[in-house]
């Protein structure tokens, strides 16, 4: 289970917020967009060694991309390009950040290939489950939400807690562990897919 199962059911939550942001008139897709620049912020951050800065730019990221989908539904505008850009600029998002944090020394390229593969294959098959009459599917050990809580967590570590182990940071040891849970998730999904296909 992963927190992106659980987006139904915090609209009670955001709604003061969305309620404030719609009363000032700023647009879903003012906020996807915002949500690509902090997002692009982090990943420069991360690179030039700006933990603190990076880790912000990721809750930021966070909180935008809840609240664009909150914004949308609330206003009655939830549609196909509103969820297109929001898949897009996520997708940007993850390549950014995850890239960002490896490109500015925390672990090794190969690392951040692993990392950045398997992230990208777990969303690939969230989405394509959809293109072939499934439905989405956020299922899986890892998700998108749960992805950007360990990076504040681990940038958060790296800053109070400097040092390495074995080598690595914090923020190197997440991307080890979305490596491996990334496509292990990824496999999860497909196999999920691939069963719900058979029955139709």
């Amino acid at each position: 289970m992963t927190l992106d199962q659980f987006r139904p059911h915090v609209q009670g939550i955001m709604q003061p917020a969305v309620d404030l942001i719609r009363k000032i008139g700023v647009t879903p897709n003012a906020l996807t967009i915002a949500s690509f620049l902090v997002s692009a912020l982090a990943g420069i951050a991360f690179y030039a060694g700006g933990v603190v800065l990076g880790t912000i730019m990721v809750a930021f990221n966070a909180v935008f991309d809840a609240l664009d989908g909150a914004l949308a539904r609330d206003m009655g505008i939830a549609g196909l390009r509103g969820d297109f850009l929001d898949h897009v600029i996520d997708r940007y998002a993850d390549i950014f950040i995850i890239t960002g944090i490896f490109a500015g020394g925390a672990a090794p390229w190969q690392i951040g290939v692993f990392a950045l593969t398997g992230v990208l294959m777990s969303s690939y098959l969230g989405t394509q489950a959809q293109a072939v009459g499934v439905g989405r599917v956020y299922g899986g050990i890892l998700g998108r939400a749960d992805r950007l809580v360990l990076i504040i967590i681990a940038g958060a570590l790296t800053v109070l807690i400097p040092g390495d182990i074995y080598g690595l940071n914090y923020l190197g040891w997440l991307l080890v562990i979305f490596g491996f849970l990334g496509h292990y998730t990824a496999f999860q999904r497909f196999a999920h897919v691939w069963r719900q296909i058979e029955k139709q």
